[in-house]
């Protein structure tokens, strides 16, 4: 019991330090109560192999009602022709689009790392793994967004199969119209991750990657959009089999039922209170990243606004570095991630940090808690108080951001539930 004890005695820590912290990590978010209820019902205990109304087990009637309702739901909110709900995580949803889509030998072009491509978009994951040759999509550090006239020229010569466009570190929209008619030219699908800045999408904010010419958008569940850790792939019905079928047999068997009745709640919550969302992100994450800018810190592309997602880079060479950054960050409980910037050959002592101000948004933060959020990192990192008297600050500054907006109830966004 000893060992049990442990394990419940960290989780309250862990719960703890979240109520007190300023969580700033771009790609998480937290979920309203009654989608956490939902994550604690039975249907995590259940299997429901196969599609809406066939079934391989039985006792799968009100699974199916809630599968059908979160299809036809994210086929509103998104304007997709079709949607498939089952993949269970970002990266999965990646391996059934590049499965589906591609064959080993066939060449793709995504960004790299450094230039914010997602880790599941290199050499190293999902394209090596399906034996793809990898090519990369031209980047402006300046600007922080695709190079289109080079990607364009890149596209005629290598003759992609598939482009995959999205990231991690993700400033702006990406260029998909301008990048259409090269790639109808070749023949090449266009595959969106949508995965930062879904939510964003689903309020009609920063870009509607299907309105403007993508053939397929791959996304999680759980960063802009605040739903549970899960994915979920949108697409135009010519390619529905496809991608359906690499989903299910193809690389998910059950499909983790209690997160589908809560992205369920999550696009209702969306299609009631998501522009209004979207547009409090996009104005606290460029609040924060004036007010970091002029208290001294190395904000990237001022000269056009900062940010039009909910992440703000920042260059801290000067100050020792993302690794040592972040750190000191964590010792006032400001939660926020190394990162590499297009300079970078190091990912474990990056030039950059990334802020994302989606969870402070959910929890009800505005345009004054970003400022005074970047009076107490100037505190920190410029002014070098000491880190106690700067998370006691933070401490009290948290305290009367407890309760998750947006949302159809007041649930508490770290209540701690009676764990023994």
């Amino acid at each position: 019991m000893h060992e049990i004890e442990e394990i419940m005695e960290a989780v309250e820590q862990h719960q703890e330090l979240y109520r007190n912290a300023l969580p700033l990590i771009a790609s998480e978010n937290v979920t309203s109560e009654k989608v956490r209820i939902l994550l604690a019902s039975d249907l995590s205990h259940r299997y429901a192999e196969g599609e809406v109304g066939a079934r391989f087990y039985q006792g799968c009637k009100y699974i199916d009602a809630i599968e059908g309702r979160a299809i036809r739901w994210a086929r509103e909110l998104f304007r997709a022709e079709h949607v498939n709900v089952k993949p269970i995580s970002g990266v999965n949803a990646n391996i059934a689009a590049l499965f589906a889509l591609a064959s080993p030998g066939d060449r793709m072009m995504a960004l790299s790392v450094p230039d914010g491509g997602h880790i599941s978009h290199s050499a190293y994951s999902v394209p090596g793994l399906r034996g793809l040759k990898l090519e990369r999509i031209p980047f402006d550090p300046k600007e922080m967004n695709i190079d289109i006239d080079r990607t364009e020229r890149a596209i005629r010569e290598t003759k992609p199969k598939l482009i995959l466009l999205g990231a991690s570190l993700f400033l702006f929209p990406h260029p998909i119209r301008e990048m259409l008619t090269a790639a109808d030219e070749v023949d090449a699908t266009l595959v969106y991750d949508a995965s930062h800045v879904l939510g964003l999408i689903a309020g009609n904010k920063f870009q509607d990657p299907l309105g403007e010419g993508a053939d397929v958008v791959t996304s999680s569940t759980h960063k802009t959009f605040p739903g549970p850790q899960g994915a979920l792939i949108l697409c135009k019905e010519v390619l529905g089999d496809r991608i359906d079928r690499a989903v299910f047999p193809g690389t998910v068997s059950n499909h983790h039922l209690h997160h589908i009745a809560g992205l369920a709640v999550t696009l209702q919550e969306m299609i009631h209170f998501g522009e209004a969302y979207a547009a409090q992100i996009q104005s606290n994450a460029k609040a924060l990243a004036q007010a970091l800018y002029e208290a001294g810190f190395n904000v990237l592309c001022e000269h056009k606004g900062f940010t039009e997602s909910h992440q703000i880079a920042i260059d801290v060479r000067d100050l020792g570095g993302g690794d040592r950054i972040a750190k000191r960050l964590e010792e006032a409980y400001i939660i926020t991630n190394k990162n590499m910037l297009p300079f970078d050959n190091e990912p474990d002592n990056p030039s950059g940090i990334r802020l994302g101000v989606q969870e402070l948004t959910r929890i009800g933060m505005k345009e004054s808690e970003m400022i005074e959020i970047a009076s107490l990192m100037r505190r920190l990192l410029i002014e070098e108080e000491p880190a106690i008297k700067v998370r006691n600050d933070v401490k009290a500054l948290k305290n009367d951001f407890q309760n998750v907006h947006y949302s159809f109830d007041g649930g508490l966004a770290y209540r701690n539930p009676a764990l023994r």
